[in-house]
């Protein structure tokens, strides 16, 4: 439950306007009669000024008292408090933070580069202003242990060779990483009073001492998936020309004969380079 109090001061431009005339009258009176009147003059538009609060906008002052809150000004405009209120600013406006690259170990154990693009501002003032020491320093600190949590949670890749199959993972599953990233940093930015407008990865890659193992690994398991789809191609082909030359009685095939145009036809499509043809005048065996 929040303690921020929203205050309303008096009108700054009026007290403006008898401060200004309170010190030009008391010097006015210095210099036509002298009366000792002009320094209770000059001295009461001091204090009148001193009590002057400018508050942008998206700012806020929060006014404290011998120590004690008395309440936050958050309505843009010029405006008079008691002079002997201390004021704090708070901006209210949208902040980003940029995080620096950790290095963590994701759920497999695998050292991985993260980092994370925060952004954020304050709603509550009275729990920025007091119930932590620096709430900058918080958002830092506090998103940076957020960020090392969630990388410990999920793979930063599934590997189909060793039956690894997650739902989630930090490289593919950008919402879904990015959803339970803004919920943890929420949870633990809620009691210094800030709400995350958005977080998501910024920089996600293996550590450098492993990446280029896994670089290999990747291209590995890419060239497998494809000489795999290759060869399923492949057969399907050769079947549809086995199928094809049968049914139009082309030419009549035997086993043998059958077992080398197979072998042929996927030499030809399976492999990495054109095939050379070569023209046999003779018999199958010669």
């Amino acid at each position: 439950m929040t303690n921020e109090i929203t205050l309303k001061p008096i009108n700054g431009y009026l007290m403006l306007f008898l401060a200004l005339l309170l010190l030009f009258g008391g010097v006015f009176m210095l210099f036509n009669n002298g009366s000792l009147l002009f320094i209770l003059a000059v001295f009461t538009g001091l204090l009148l000024a001193m009590g002057l609060v400018l508050v942008n906008p998206n700012s806020s002052r929060v006014l404290l008292l011998f120590g004690k809150y008395v309440g936050t000004i958050k309505q843009n405009g010029l405006y008079w408090v008691n002079p002997l209120f201390s004021k704090k600013k708070i901006s209210l406006r949208a902040s980003n933070f940029d995080s620096e690259r950790l290095k963590v170990n994701d759920k497999l154990g695998n050292p991985v580069m993260i980092s994370t693009i925060l952004v954020w501002r304050v709603t509550d003032t009275y729990k920025a202003a007091f119930d932590v020491d620096d709430y900058k320093n918080f958002v830092r600190v506090q998103t940076d242990a957020a960020v090392r949590k969630l990388a410990s949670m999920y793979p930063y890749d599934n590997f189909a060779d060793e039956g690894i199959e997650e739902d989630i993972t930090l490289r593919s599953s950008v919402n879904e990483v990015s959803e339970a990233l803004e919920k943890e940093i929420q949870d633990r930015l809620q009691m210094a009073g800030i709400q995350v407008l958005e977080a998501r990865i910024g920089y996600l890659a293996y550590a450098q001492e492993i990446a280029n193992a896994m670089l290999k690994r990747q291209q590995a398991t890419a060239i497998v998936a494809a000489r795999h789809k290759i060869v399923e191609g492949a057969v399907s082909m050769v079947e549809m020309a086995l199928e094809e030359l049968n049914k139009k009685d082309i030419v009549a095939l035997d086993e043998e004969r059958k077992a080398a145009m197979v072998s042929n036809l996927m030499v030809v499509l399976c492999s990495d380079k054109d095939a050379s043809p070569v023209v046999n005048t003779g018999t199958l065996n010669h």
